[in-house]
């Protein structure tokens, strides 16, 4: 007896440590390697553990005691920010879902992720019955009036379902403007955006914890439009109401949400969006928090935009034999200017380069002017492969990556283009050299 206390005893911290489980199976198999598991807050992720995707997709992670209830991430490829998904551990049940590339997750076990997808799910379909009234321009105003009472009867009725657990906090801030009268679409249109924000709490810690208020936020920002409007001022006015809606939030919450906003307009080349952004609203919230590299993170690139005068410096030519120090913003040769910023070490720039030369020789006479930065370590190899190009400025940035003018520029590859008008106005950034041909129209 004594002999199975002692073993019961041995054994029993086990059992406490190995409370539930996550599974799941990723298709197609053979597209993932391991799956990273994490707990969210509303700030950061808190990596948990890893776990390898099995042949046949499979994949496991053992949740012991000391894991709270809450949301957690489940990251399968990088970028991790682009390549995760959200589940809701209630710290009372197992985890069992498929995932899938096409078609997304899906829950084989957990009430509160099931009920939470299959909410999402009824309330999209609804939306679509809605969608396709107005579409297809229909009058029998009691059929809409039948698909909004739908709507709110399903809405309260997961409002019940969920009760006391974490889903419903997701449920209750996705609740939609739903009209007690018939409305024609243009009124729709005009509530549904008005009250969008209505039932979203941005300090909840749930929602700061989860893709929730981001998903919000870019729907509202790039779903709904004004008529009348153009792209840029409706972009900007849906950013005002976005922060409008969420002004009560900490300011590390505002942060995040902006940065990824602001890095989504970077990513479609929306310069003036992107630092509407940043002089509105993303750099006080920075200076508030002394986030330095926030601040010359934006500075920078907003001194770099299109538009923006070209960051000055200093480079040396020889003339007669003589070293004489000039500045970009003396130059008044050309028509146009481009800079490259290149290695010696860089086979795209060797490539590139010598496309470029062959580009500028087949324009006229004073049209365009190359300035070639070349980032180097030493001197030799690039001394040697400037003789092979004497059309160009050439300037060496010696320190390589830790160099003035690339720091000015915001270099982190080569080669990079930055195209000048004759006033030294950046009026093109072109990401390779066919982009930079199609730009003065070759």
């Amino acid at each position: 007896m004594l002999y199975r206390i002692v073993t019961l005893l041995i054994l029993l911290p086990n059992f406490l440590l190995a409370q539930h489980t996550i599974t799941g199976v990723f298709s197609p198999a053979k597209d993932y390697k391991v799956v990273l598991l994490y707990k969210a807050t509303p700030t950061v992720s808190n990596y948990i553990s890893s776990a390898e995707v099995q042949k046949d997709g499979s994949f496991q992670f053992q949740l012991d005691s000391g894991a709270t209830s809450g949301m957690y991430r489940l990251v399968y490829a990088v970028p991790q920010e682009d390549y995760n998904f959200d589940v809701i551990y209630s710290g009372k049940e197992d985890i069992v879902l498929t995932f899938n590339t096409q078609t997304g997750v899906t829950f084989k076990s957990s009430s509160e992720n099931k009920l939470l997808s299959s909410y999402t799910k009824s309330m999209s379909a609804i939306t679509q019955s809605i969608g396709n009234y107005y579409r297809e321009n229909k009058k029998d105003t009691l059929e809409l009036l039948a698909i909004f009472k739908t709507q709110r009867e399903a809405q309260l009725k997961f409002e019940k379902l969920t009760e006391k657990t974490i889903a419903l906090q997701f449920i209750k801030a996705n609740k939609p403007y739903i009209p007690k009268k018939f409305e024609d679409v243009h009124t729709y249109g005009i509530n549904l955006k008005t009250h969008y924000f209505d039932n979203v709490d941005f300090n909840n810690k749930t929602l700061q914890s989860s893709s929730f208020l981001e998903e919000r936020m870019n729907n509202y920002v790039f779903g709904l439009s004004a008529e009348g409007t153009d792209e840029i001022t409706n972009y900007k006015n849906n950013i005002d109401v976005f922060y409008s809606a969420m002004k009560e939030a900490p300011a590390n919450v505002k942060r995040i949400l902006l940065v990824s906003l602001w890095q989504q307009m970077v990513d479609l080349d929306y310069d003036t969006v992107a630092n509407y952004i940043s002089k509105t609203y993303l750099i006080d919230i920075a200076k508030s928090l002394n986030d330095k590299a926030l601040v010359e993170a934006l500075t920078l690139y907003n001194s770099l935009s299109i538009g923006s005068k070209a960051p000055d410096f200093d480079f040396v030519v020889e003339k007669d034999k003589n070293k004489i120090i000039k500045k970009l913003s003396e130059l008044n040769s050309a028509e146009n200017y481009i800079i490259i910023f290149w290695s010696t070490s860089c086979p795209h720039c060797l490539d590139e380069i010598p496309q470029l030369q062959k580009f500028i020789k087949s324009q006229g006479k004073g049209k365009v002017k190359v300035i070639a930065i070349g980032l180097e370590d030493d001197n030799k190899t690039w001394k040697q492969k400037t003789k092979n190009f004497p059309e160009f400025i050439h300037v060496l940035g010696l320190g390589k990556w830790d160099n003035e003018i690339g720091d000015k520029y915001g270099v982190t590859a080569t080669p990079t283009y930055y195209v000048l008008d004759k006033n030294k106005r950046i009026i093109s950034k072109p990401t390779n050299i066919e982009v930079l041909k199609v730009f003065f129209g070759n």
